[in-house]
């Protein structure tokens, strides 16, 4: 029986076998006549086409955009590339325009889907509260989301333990393959690894839940230190609280999180950062889930978030209206499955954050 991944790989094959065709097509009638309006309307069919094609060649959301990033990087970009040639004759303007914008779009590509994807950005903040009464390091790991531990994602929980982080926090999304058998196995590569760090956080080291991670997802945890916390619970470590959210919790945007120790700097870890909308009394909310949008564009900021909150909280330090402060993470990992695997404007980061007491506190 077909699977839901096959029948998209052969929806994309024969929507690049029709493109392909529509190239020729589109190229012989260049031929016939040069005229600029002729050139337009060629680039305008061909454009509707490769939106139209994508549409309903996709078995998802996430494979319409791939098949649209084959369009406009493959064929339109060659279209492009070939106007160059024969609109010499007819506009020289017109004609270095063309060059310019295939070029471009090939650098777009080479950058989103060779580059960015691991090139990782090791963002540091700090935040000062005068509920601290020392220094604390926190990193965040969020959205590891591979279908494989290769060196990219090896070189990231390395780098993670080799920050000495004081609170090390997982912040959901760790396996995105949609073969069970094989899940498992990267799974189990991954709980052999982190075993390997022997990683170490003086005020402890948690993990909770991401949309795609099902049952086992605490087995990648299993022996390595870390606390894989399923339900929503909050732990008490010196002059610090920390909750830590389930899954279903941290997408209810209308979730109630009371702080009955006002007088300790508390944060909230949960996988969506849907839960920062609700009524969440805290210091510090933490979140991953939206990539930051993956792909972001200037002027624009991200193309899709998956996520309730504003846009502009998709991604970095928010200042919350009660006061608070809500940190998303743009993750470690992308998008897999039927998706484009790229990221444009929008770098993988490993989140460090120092938190220090403010002058005034009961340190001073």
């Amino acid at each position: 029986m077909m699977t839901f991944l096959g029948l998209g790989m052969l929806l994309t094959l024969f929507y690049n076998a029709v493109l392909t065709a529509v190239d020729v097509v589109a190229w012989r009638w260049l031929l016939r006549k040069p005229s600029l309006l002729r050139w337009l309307a060629v680039m305008l069919a061909v454009g509707a086409v490769v939106v139209m094609m994508a549409a309903l060649t996709a078995v998802s959301s996430f494979a319409f955009f791939r098949n649209l990033s084959f369009g406009l990087f493959g064929h339109v970009a060659l279209l492009l590339l070939l106007s160059v040639f024969w609109l010499r004759e007819v506009s020289k303007l017109l004609s270095v325009v063309c060059g310019a914008a295939a070029l471009a779009l090939w650098a777009v590509a080479f950058d989103a889907f060779l580059i960015e994807p691991t090139w990782l950005d090791v963002s540091h903040r700090e935040i000062a509260s005068e509920k601290l009464t020392r220094p604390l390091r926190v990193v965040v790991v969020a959205d590891l989301q591979t279908d494989r531990l290769g060196d990219y994602e090896r070189r990231v929980l390395r780098l993670a333990a080799d920050q000495e982080p004081d609170l090390l926090l997982f912040a959901g999304d760790y396996v995105h393959c949609h073969d069970r058998k094989a899940r498992y196995s990267i799974i189990r590569q991954i709980n052999g690894y982190l075993r390997e760090l022997e990683l170490t956080a003086p005020a402890g080291m948690f993990a909770v839940q991401g949309n795609i991670d099902d049952e086992r997802w605490r087995d990648a945890f299993d022996g390595s230190g870390v606390m894989a916390v399923h339900d929503t619970q909050t732990f008490e470590m010196d002059g610090l609280l920390l909750t830590c959210l389930s899954r279903q919790d941290s997408f209810h945007s209308g979730l109630t999180i009371e702080n009955d120790q006002p007088g300790k700097f508390h944060i909230v870890l949960g996988h969506s950062p849907n839960f920062a909308l609700g009524q969440v009394q805290a210091d510090l909310l933490l979140a991953g889930h939206t990539h930051g949008g993956q792909v972001r564009l200037p002027l624009v900021g991200p193309l899709l978030t998956l996520s309730a909150v504003p846009r502009s909280w998709a991604a970095g330090l928010t200042e919350l209206p009660d006061g608070g402060k809500l940190l998303v993470s743009r993750g470690i990992g992308m998008e897999r499955g039927s998706a484009p695997r790229l990221r444009f404007l929008c770098r993988p980061e490993l989140v460090v954050i120092e938190l220090v007491p403010k002058p005034g506190s009961s340190e001073d």
